[in-house]
C-alpha cells in the first residue's frame, strides 16, 4: 500500500498521473476521455479504478504498458513512483541513420583563394569529361575514378 491510503482501488487518472507518466491530472484526465488508455485491454474513463496486478496501457510518445504493483494516490518521488510500476513496454529500435549523399574531401583546406581556384579549375575539366560516377568533388577524377590528391 502507498503511503496515506487504505483503499484496494485507485481512479486510473489518479494513478497514471501519480507514477508520473503524465505531467499533470488533467493530461492524464484528457489522455482517458481521448480513449489513449486501456485498463486489461479495455478503454477507460477517468474515474475508472485500477488494482494491485492490474495491466494499464496508455498512450504519450508511445504505447506504455504498465502493470500495477502498488496503488498511489498523490505524485511521490520519482523512486517510490518506478517502484509502483512494472513497466513492460518493448524497448523502442532505432531507425538505421542514411548516409549522407554529399562528398566529402578528406584533404585538409587550404588557403580560401588556392581552395576556389582548385575548385573552379577542376568544375571546368568536369564539364569537358563524360563523368563516370556521381561524385562531383574537387578531389575526385571522373575520367580515371581516383583520386587527384595525394
Amino acid at each position: 500500500m502507498a503511503a496515506g491510503f487504505s483503499g484496494d482501488a485507485v481512479r486510473v487518472d489518479v494513478w497514471l498521473w501519480s507514477v508520473r507518466l503524465y505531467k499533470t491530472r488533467s493530461l492524464a484526465t484528457a489522455a482517458c476521455r481521448a480513449g489513449h488508455v486501456r485498463v486489461n485491454g479495455e478503454r477507460a474513463k477517468p474515474a475508472q479504478s485500477v488494482r494491485v496486478g492490474d495491466e494499464v496501457v496508455a498512450r504519450t510518445d508511445r504505447d506504455h504498458i504498465l502493470g500495477v504493483r502498488s496503488l498511489l494516490t498523490k505524485r511521490v518521488a520519482a523512486s517510490v513512483a518506478a517502484e509502483a510500476v512494472d513497466d513492460r513496454t518493448p524497448l523502442r529500435r532505432r531507425a538505421p541513420r542514411r548516409r549522407s549523399r554529399s562528398c566529402v574531401s578528406a584533404a585538409p583546406a587550404g588557403p580560401p583563394s588556392a581552395t576556389a581556384a582548385t575548385s573552379n579549375a577542376c568544375a571546368r575539366a568536369d564539364a569537358q569529361t563524360p563523368r563516370t560516377r556521381s561524385c562531383t568533388c574537387a578531389s575526385f577524377s571522373p575520367i580515371a575514378g581516383v583520386s587527384t590528391k595525394g
